[in-house]
């Protein structure tokens, strides 16, 4: 049979857990700061998003109801339902209470301070079951406070829009207070809310042990309303000592309980903000196929794409076939398998003079639009030219002319640039640079009319004059 002690609770025993228990009141401290401050940050959000009271996809956590408190009642059992050892071989169901405050930081989690309080009770019992008179027994009251968080399963709901239904698990930690009473196997009574400090003598008629706690649980919630839910749920409490049932047995063993209960949770807030609780991320996509603004900017769209198409069409329409669409084509109706120009007018090509086909010297030399290089064409009348003026030292003055497109500045500049290039041309055959002159008049003296295609090919020349 194993050694049973009754712990003396007085302030030696208790220094050794001392670092422990400040550590949970520093805890249990800080996660109830970050609720505070959760909360704020929701207050920050609702006046951050738009004053528009119907919930919207992406809309953050002011368009909702986030914060809520419960109240809770139901029964106490120093067993657990996952199991473990207990100093009393025989449970009995008292009874506990509690409250909640609760901050939903998301659909599926959410942060929840707890207070509870309660009776724990147990006994030893024979074979049968039946208490055993004068033998151990036990009853302790209790205090808690935790902060857990509350994990939402299986929110997404692809048949029904709104919830009714929250399945949920919890875990957390915080500060149990506790004063166990009762009797030891020998028919002793104990009562640790009788305790006599060793070291001045002093008295306490209510004296409470405190340690951590670790609550452990899961649950169900159901939708009532908007506002109102009812909670049912059960949590596993592990102590970090020893002495709930006022026993410490010889080898390191920790005490616990479990709690069952029912309760109501009010959701506060706007009753025009839906409830986060019950929010289903599925309907809430579909809410913006809904949203009536977002319908007539669809329809809009709709509007200005048909426009774009409208005018591709328009672009593309070449009603005569030359590859000129409608809107740029300048010669509309031109006849079928005409060569045009980039405005969808027909290409007039000049007919080859003559003394351009027999090489006579001293023909003139024909240029293209905009340009100063000799064309191959040109070479039997430049090396005839050439061939005389070297046989009869002859002098010419080589004369430069453009047509009348552009500025007479510029048609200046290209006249003098075309004659230049003629000049060049003799040089290299041979003939003395000394017996040509070179001068550019322009647009000046045509020999043809500029207003027809025809007239301006002509124009496009350098003509030779002796001296």
């Amino acid at each position: 049979m194993k050694k049973i002690t009754i712990k003396s609770f007085n302030l030696k025993t208790m220094n050794y857990s001392t670092l422990k228990k400040s550590v949970a009141l520093s805890f249990v401290s800080l996660m109830t700061v970050g609720l505070v401050n959760a909360q704020d940050m929701s207050s920050d959000s609702t006046m951050m998003s738009s004053g528009t009271s119907t919930a919207k996809v992406f809309g953050g956590r002011g368009q909702y109801k986030t914060f809520s408190i419960g109240i809770n009642g139901g029964v106490t059992s120093p067993t657990l339902a996952t199991g473990g050892s207990n100093d009393y071989n025989h449970k009995e169901i008292s009874y506990g209470y509690g409250v909640s405050l609760r901050s939903q930081l998301a659909h599926s989690f959410g942060l929840q301070l707890d207070f509870h309080g309660g009776r724990v009770k147990g006994n030893t019992a024979d074979a049968n079951g039946d208490v055993i008179p004068n033998a151990a027994s036990y009853q302790t009251d209790f205090y808690s406070g935790t902060l857990s968080g509350i994990v939402n399963v299986a929110t997404i709901d692809f048949i029904r829009r709104k919830n009714a239904v929250n399945f949920f698990v919890t875990a957390g930690a915080g500060l149990i207070f506790y004063q166990p009473s009762g009797i030891t196997p020998s028919g002793a009574p104990f009562d640790y809310a009788n305790y006599t400090d060793p070291t001045d003598g002093s008295t306490s008629t209510n004296h409470y042990a405190k340690e951590l706690v670790i609550p452990v649980g899961a649950g169900v919630k159901f939708r009532l309303s908007d506002a109102v839910a009812l909670n049912l749920g059960y949590t596993q409490n592990f102590i970090d000592g020893d002495n709930f049932d006022g026993l410490h047995t010889g080898y390191p063993t920790k005490d616990h309980y479990s709690y069952g209960y029912a309760g109501l949770e009010f959701t506060l807030g706007s009753k025009s903000k839906p409830n986060l609780d019950w929010v289903n991320p599925v309907a809430m996509m579909y809410d913006e196929l809904y949203d009536a603004a977002l319908r007539q900017e669809v329809e809009a769209l709709k509007g200005r794409v048909t426009n774009v198409e409208n005018a591709v069409t328009d672009l593309k329409k070449d009603s005569d076939g030359d590859g000129v669409s409608d809107q740029f084509d300048k010669c509309p109706n031109t006849p079928a398998g005409s060569v045009v120009d980039g405005s969808g007018c027909v290409i007039v090509f000049p007919t080859p003079e003559p003394a351009a086909a027999t090489g006579a010297a001293y023909s003139n030399i024909q240029f293209e639009f905009d340009s100063s290089v000799l064309r191959t064409s040109s070479y039997p009348i430049l090396d005839a030219t050439s061939a005389d003026l070297r046989s009869t030292g002859k002098t010419v003055e080589i004369d430069g002319y453009a047509s009348s497109e552009g500025t007479a500045a510029y048609n200046m500049s290209l006249s003098k640039d075309r004659a230049n290039s003629v000049k060049t041309y003799l040089v290299n055959s041979g003939v003395s640079a000394s017996n040509l002159k070179v001068k550019g008049y322009g647009e000046t003296n045509p020999i043809a009319d500029n207003s027809t295609e025809e007239g301006r090919v002509l124009n496009r020349r350098v003509s030779f004059k002796q001296m």
